[in-house]
């Protein structure tokens, strides 16, 4: 009996000796995600800048790709909420391109003021998305195939009321929203506002956990978030003021971060739409009205797309039937590789426009490169499978 005891404590623990690194490696991976994407996007830069002779990362091409990168990011505000309470949604690409399409339409041929298009257009998105809700939670069709019909039927009406072909020029006010720049003066004061927040915030939230006794990191910790997140604010907005200024698309997309980070955290309904993706029944079943929940986020999703499509039309100063194609794969990458789980129950706003912030990089260096067309679908498919099975591994061994 002991021989056998004994063998099979050293079979337990053998595991835990030779799996422990890689365990321990991977809980620091999960613990610093977001640095690690930083850090991605640091080498990403990089790498482009030497290949460039440094015209990647030139206050021009800066700008142009945060620009870029606005429209995935307005899209993956949305597409984070849809996934982490274990939906997906396949029509935000050609909803885009629907929504900015009517724009277009209402500036050029109705020639109706910019006051009442953008309002109509936004009430459109939050309209269609609680279509798209609607058939989701209370008829009971799976969302990935409400979202694929989506997909088709949104680009056939976009076609349709297009008669494919492009409508322009938009109205110089229109375009501003696309293509304008914030004054530098407002530009400087606003990263002051912005630095002096996130200071009162932390210092908000180290004296909140020490009233009600909670853990409190060391405060070697905070100062140095602070402050690294002063020079990052600093370096940012003196690189675009070197180029016109802070972008209005960019100026946008910061206060949807804003707004979207304090709906996660900071609310009841935030708290719900992570509870109905880590377990519907049990939340169902505390009191929460889960289709609620769900039709809510699906008009969010409405909304941004309508953000989205009106940037979009405004940035090419056109409405185009073409646009917002492959916009969903972008959406959805961007959010898997900025750590969103595919499981539902996890995920940050912050961390899905990091994941596009890297999508907008590769596809920037890589036209600057002249890489062909393929290869550089080729990359980022291989980058969005990567992204999905470190969230699976990570997942398998938390259980």
């Amino acid at each position: 009996m002991t021989p056998d005891v004994t063998s099979q404590r050293a079979d337990d623990t053998a595991p835990r000796g030779a799996f422990g690194g890689t365990l321990r490696i991977q809980q620091l991976f999960a613990r610093y995600k977001i640095l690690a994407l930083l850090i991605a996007v640091a080498a990403i830069w990089i790498f482009f800048s030497v290949l460039t002779h440094g015209a990647f990362v030139t206050p021009r091409n800066l700008s142009n790709l945060l620009r870029q990168m606005s429209i995935t990011g307005m899209l993956a505000c949305g597409m984070v909420f849809i996934i982490i309470a274990g939906e997906i949604d396949l029509s935000v690409g050609s909803l885009l391109g629907l929504l900015g399409g009517v724009a277009a339409i209402l500036d050029v041929n109705r020639h109706w003021p910019i006051g009442v298009t953008l309002p109509v257009v936004m009430l459109l998105g939050v309209l269609v998305g609680l279509f798209n809700g609607w058939w989701s939670t209370y008829r009971r069709v799976p969302s990935f195939i409400v979202g694929l019909g989506g997909m088709l039927a949104y680009r056939g009406i976009l076609l349709g009321v297009t008669g494919g072909s492009t409508i322009a020029p938009v109205s110089d006010s229109f375009v501003f929203v696309g293509q304008g720049y914030l004054p530098k003066l407002a530009g400087d004061t606003l990263a002051v506002v912005l630095f002096l927040l996130l200071a009162f915030l932390t210092v908000r939230q180290r004296r909140n956990r020490g009233r009600y006794q909670l853990s409190v990191v060391p405060i070697w910790q905070d100062v140095a978030k602070v402050v690294g997140a002063g020079v990052i604010l600093a370096g940012f907005v003196a690189t675009l003021d070197r180029y016109g200024g802070i972008p209005v698309p960019v100026l946008l997309l910061l206060a949807l971060l804003g707004i979207f980070t304090w709906v996660a955290t900071q609310t009841v309904f935030g708290r719900r739409i992570y509870a109905v993706g880590s377990n519907l029944e049990a939340t169902r079943l505390s009191g929460v009205n889960t289709n609620r929940v769900k039709l809510a986020i699906f008009a969010l999703m409405g909304l941004m797309c309508a953000f989205a499509g009106i940037v979009n039309t405004a940035r090419l100063a056109a409405g185009s039937p073409s646009a917002g194609s492959m916009g969903e794969l972008d959406a959805i990458a961007a959010c898997f590789i900025g750590g969103t789980s595919m499981r539902g129950g996890s995920g940050t706003v912050y961390g899905a426009l990091i994941g596009a912030l890297v999508m907008a990089s590769l596809d920037n260096g890589m036209s600057m490169l002249d890489v062909d067309a393929y290869w550089q679908m080729i990359v980022k498919g291989g980058i969005l499978v990567l992204a999905v099975w470190i969230d699976v591994v990570s997942g398998s061994n938390r259980r």
